[in-house]
């Protein structure tokens, strides 16, 4: 019916709003974490791409809660962000809390795709 494929996408939707607030928090405590720690964890390239993937992933969920006619234009920037971060996190692989927000970021960039239907 036409109405359960309308709530089908809410709930799709409501999930990706979710993975979005989970990786902008993650993208948040992961920078403090970064500077916290110092040497290469606090380069200048790396805060600035989890500082981006933290305020793409706001500005991602704040468009498909107001249901922006332009949603799936701003989930496909976050997917291709939140995926540049999980690679430049995933850099330090001894380190838990980067390999948390590598996977955090890489669920997010999926939830996001789905957005836009380009589903890997």
């Amino acid at each position: 019916m036409d109405g359960n494929t309308h709530m089908m996408m809410d709930e799709r939707m409501r999930e990706c709003v979710d993975q979005c607030h989970a990786c902008h928090d993650s993208c948040m405590e992961t920078t403090a974490h970064c500077l916290q720690m110092g040497g290469e964890h606090a380069e200048a390239s790396h805060i600035h791409l989890l500082m981006d993937c933290a305020e793409i992933c706001q500005t991602s969920a704040n468009f498909m809660l107001r249901m922006s006619d332009s949603h799936a234009q701003v989930c496909g920037v976050c997917a291709d962000i939140c995926e540049q971060c999980a690679q430049d996190c995933e850099r330090f692989g001894d380190d838990e809390i980067m390999t948390q927000c590598a996977e955090t970021c890489r669920s997010c960039a999926q939830s996001c795709r789905e957005m836009v239907g380009m589903d890997a």
